[in-house]
């Protein structure tokens, strides 16, 4: 049983410590650590004391979808998870941006959407497949020098984010309705989903914003077969 993930009528019978991967729809409003905090509150409770918990792949609060809560000896494979294709579908809003490059702050700019056509937004989105450099947003957690990104955004100053080599395998346009887009990407590690709508309204000489996002699929594990997770502390109750 180790490092699998396992029905819900089994999870009774688990030996957490020998390795288990959650696969949990991470709630919104929740960050990954919060979903990481909880499963190892529960498992504690459950007699579990000094077990290891982890997650495979951070998703904003703001972000809804497949977080993998890797358990025990499964923790060992975080780094291999995380290393897996993940696939996304976002909400972007075209003609303005924020700070954040998602719903997390207020518009700080609005930009012209009347030039804007459906085959020029996808034109944009193919341009934008491939492997390239991709800068990070500022509010974000990863770490200039030892400090969170967006501890120096909310301190109000600016720092210059390393670019990561990301890989965006796929872009496909669900919905059009301008000024809104429904996308699905399927993408490398380390891809910011909010970067890439930014990259979107820049393709078109506009703005853009992410509205949602929603992981889908990380690896070979998908959304619809993921815990809700009340659903999976419950089990874990004994519920």
């Amino acid at each position: 049983m180790c490092c699998k993930a396992m029905e819900s009528t089994d999870l009774q019978r688990v030996n957490f410590e020998e390795g288990y991967v959650a696969v949990i729809d991470k709630p919104y409003r929740w960050s990954s650590t919060d979903v990481v905090r909880k499963v190892k509150f529960e498992l504690r409770k459950a007699g579990y004391r000094r077990i290891k918990v982890g997650h495979a792949g951070t998703l904003d609060p703001l972000a809804t979808g497949v977080l993998l809560v890797c358990i025990g000896r499964a923790t060992k494979r975080v780094d291999a998870l995380q290393a897996e294709r993940k696939e996304y579908i976002a909400g972007v809003r075209l003609g303005a941006t924020t700070p954040s490059f998602d719903r997390e702050h207020t518009v700080d700019r609005t930009f012209p959407t009347d030039h804007i056509t459906r085959p020029e937004v996808e034109r944009a989105l193919a341009s934008l497949v491939g492997e390239r450099l991709q800068t990070p947003p500022l509010y974000s957690a990863k770490k200039i020098e030892g400090t969170r990104a967006y501890e120096f955004a909310r301190a109000g100053e600016q720092v210059k984010m390393r670019q990561s080599l990301v890989t965006i395998y796929d872009i496909e346009l669900l919905e059009c309705r301008l000024p809104e887009l429904t996308i699905r990407v399927r993408c490398s590690k380390g891809t910011y989903i909010r970067s890439l709508a930014r990259e979107i309204g820049e393709a078109l000489s506009s703005g853009a914003y992410l509205t949602s996002l929603r992981r889908t699929r990380s690896g070979t594990h998908d959304v619809e077969a993921a815990w809700q997770l009340d659903d999976f502390l419950k089990k874990l109750r004994g519920e």
